[in-house]
């Protein structure tokens, strides 16, 4: 079985023109409906309990990247997530938890 992960999507977008905003735009709406949280500005993050199955939304992100755009993708280990460090200026704050499963009664 494969083990929980944390996709990492970071971007550069040409926002130059009318038509890029709307490119950038229209990709930053794709990650959030793909379940991608925003990390910092051109950085998303989402939660998988499956490793395996970012294989999906990798394969869609890298469809729909605007011409001359950046995009590297991450795979992070959750260990590797939940060690990280996280600062909120001088102040150190913990890194997001694995969101909770969904309980169906």
């Amino acid at each position: 079985m494969a083990k929980s992960m944390w996709l990492l999507v970071m971007f550069d977008l040409p926002v130059k023109s009318k038509e890029q905003r709307t490119r950038a735009n229209q990709y930053r709406n794709l990650l959030k409906d793909r379940g991608f949280d925003m990390v910092q500005l051109s950085v998303y993050c989402k939660y998988y309990l499956n490793g395996n199955s970012s294989e999906r939304d990798i394969g869609i992100l890298k469809q729909n990247v605007p011409v001359n755009g950046y995009v590297r993708v991450l795979k992070v280990a959750d260990q590797q997530w939940a060690s990280t460090l996280l600062f909120k200026g001088p102040r150190q704050k913990k890194a997001e938890a694995p969101p909770e499963q969904l309980t169906i009664f």
